[in-house]
């Protein structure tokens, strides 16, 4: 067969192929055309699941009658003119492909008006990019897409859709996560003539945690922390749950970069070591974080749909997202910060439309069902009242009275008093009751120790009787020699011997019975992919937990009432000690409210 052109439709069905794949990947597209053109609401019409029709109408800037044409033909845009702007993109949409692909598998009708202009105008595509007849119509200052009959010349990509209700559950969580990443916006979802989601313009700080309630449940924001992080001309903000608030799926991950909602494993991968060391096995967190920065430093034109983006400098961001949420989630104490924050005090507003910024800075109440969390402590960190010498540990246990003045406040634990079946301390606090494990505390008590020890004191190593060659690829090896010092401070002494071999002359003591070499792919693999490794810190951190476990009070024993509140002070100044070592909760609060409730007081 000769080389010849193909004719446009088919270009744009090829096209297609890579931009529709459903009908939310058409909702998708043309929302973010509304985001473009500054729409204060975007409705969004559904019949059959999309496959009869898809119309999303805005009130944006819209386009004028010489536009419509250029607007249904391919890499035609007004986005960027030059490689300069491709390079630094800030829209939501930039390829000029969308309408043109959507027109050669559906029946597509454009309709928009300018504020400048008396009526608006109308055009109808079929894909082919020519004899548009563009006829003036009816129609408020914004855009109307009409998308009818998808796929109806394409039969073979109808068979691979699912049915009415899954194809439409796509669209309305797609409509959700675009709501979250535009707070000023408002959006109304309908589908077959009944309407199902409507949200006003979020704009004060309240609406903004209605809508995020509404979008991911109260339970998200009862037990979520706030993140407000700047570093490095990068800032990180939203909100992530709680350890011992967490899914067994990933569905309730949401991350924006530049208002761009995407799936990114460099940004997933951050995120899991940022948990690792507080996260119940197998569980997934839950957060929803806007992460900025120049436009110049991300590229996102990576994917044909834009759900993956490529960073500049992978290791930066990667760093800069663990140490945020790293921050974040260690404050999570009693008498904690409850919110991180790297930035100046009175450092100016620079989110998407000001809306990331976390709206709250402690905890409610919870409910008391699967997933609750403990409530927030009062809203101040409160100074402790206690100065202890010692760490409290079973071989020395402070056994000193503790004074409890009538002129200071109550620490943010309270005061013990009952070892209910000798396992759960209870305490009482200014505003209510205090539950706490006593062997979960304690063993999360130990391990930051032992951590904090191992820091000030250095890895002990163990050289190795003949040292361990492994044969690397070159790209490994050369990740072996460059981070060299990083091994050695961990207590794994590598050198180099050729250009694929490396030595291991030691291993730390703790782990002297470990797979040496086995560690050491692992490592390098996470520093190639991710810039980044905590392997060799998590096998070390692994060991020292069950030491901390092996460590800590059993339960069962009584404990006095200096020893107990002895604990609670500790725990009061131990980062993540909400969570044990294995990442279930340490303690709970019932507020004065909670006891009313369930004795019915003032009902």
């Amino acid at each position: 067969m000769p080389i010849r052109l193909l004719p446009p439709q088919l270009i744009n069905q090829i096209a297609a192929g890579e931009v529709v794949e459903r009908p939310a990947s058409v909702v998708k597209e043309l929302v973010e055309n509304s985001f473009d053109a500054q729409s204060g609401t975007v409705e969004v019409d559904i019949e059959m699941g999309g496959l009869r029709l898809i119309r999303i109408r805005d009130d944006g800037i819209g386009m004028g009658q010489e536009e419509l044409p250029l607007a249904l033909s391919r890499h035609a845009t007004s986005k960027i003119a030059s490689l300069a702007d491709l390079e630094r993109v800030s829209s939501m949409g930039f390829r000029g492909e969308a309408l043109p692909s959507i027109s050669s598998v559906a029946r597509l009708a454009l309709t928009s008006r300018t504020q400048s202009s008396d009526h608006a105008w109308r055009i109808l595509a079929d894909g082919t990019e020519s004899g548009y007849a563009i006829l003036p119509a009816s129609h408020p200052c914004g855009t109307c897409v009409e998308v009818r009959d998808l796929f109806y010349n394409t039969p073979a990509r109808r068979k691979f859709l699912r049915s009415e209700k899954t194809e439409f559950s796509h669209i309305e969580t797609l409509i959700k996560r675009m709501a979250l990443s535009r707070f000023g916006t408002g959006f109304v979802l309908r589908h077959n003539q009944r309407e199902i989601l409507s949200l006003r313009p979020a704009k004060a700080q309240t609406e903004r945690e209605g809508r995020l309630a509404l979008l991911c449940g109260e339970a998200f924001l009862e037990n979520a922390l706030g993140v407000d992080f700047e570093s490095s001309g990068l800032r990180l903000s939203g909100w992530v749950g709680l350890p011992t608030f967490s899914r067994s799926q990933a569905d309730m991950q949401f991350f924006y970069v530049n208002g761009r909602l995407v799936r990114d494993k460099l940004v997933a991968h951050a995120v899991r070591q940022a948990y690792q060391d507080v996260l119940y096995h197998g569980r997934q967190p839950v957060y929803v974080l806007y992460l900025e920065l120049d436009p110049a430093l991300v590229d996102v034109n990576a994917h044909p749909a834009k759900l993956e983006v490529r960073f500049r400098d992978s290791r930066l961001v990667h760093d800069f997202l663990f140490r945020a949420l790293h921050r974040a989630i260690a404050d999570d104490r009693p008498g904690g910060s409850h919110y991180a924050s790297g930035m100046a005090a009175g450092a100016p507003n620079t989110p998407v439309e000001n809306a990331t910024r976390p709206a709250f800075s402690s905890r409610p109440t919870p409910s008391f069902g699967h997933g609750a969390r403990q409530a927030s402590l009062p809203l101040q960190v409160r100074e402790t009242l206690l100065s202890l010498n010692e760490l409290y540990t079973p071989a020395s246990v402070n056994t000193q009275p503790v004074a409890r003045p009538d002129d200071s406040p109550n620490p943010p634990l309270g005061y013990a008093i009952a070892h209910l079946h000798n396992i759960y301390i209870l305490a009482e606090t200014a505003t209510g009751l205090i539950l706490v494990d006593a062997h979960a505390a304690h063993e999360r008590v130990t391990y930051e120790k032992l951590k904090r020890q191992q820091q000030a004191g250095g890895i002990a190593s163990q050289p190795l009787l003949l040292p361990l060659s492994v044969k690397l690829s070159g790209v490994e090896a050369d990740l072996a020699e460059e981070f060299a010092d990083a091994f050695a401070n961990l207590g794994m002494e590598l050198s180099r011997s050729g250009l694929d071999t490396v030595l291991v002359r030691s291993v730390p003591v703790l782990l002297s019975g470990v797979d040496a070499e086995k560690l050491l792919r692992d490592t390098l693999a996470d520093l190639h992919q991710h810039g980044r490794s905590l392997r060799l810190e998590q096998a070390l951190h692994g060991v020292l937990a069950t030491m901390a476990c092996h460590g800590s009070v059993r339960a069962h024993r009584r404990l006095t009432i200096p020893e107990m509140n002895a604990l609670l002070r500790e725990m009061e100044s131990t980062e993540n000690s909400g969570q044990c070592n294995h990442g279930r909760p340490t303690w709970i609060e019932l507020s004065g409210k909670d006891l009313d409730r369930f004795f019915l007081r003032g009902q």
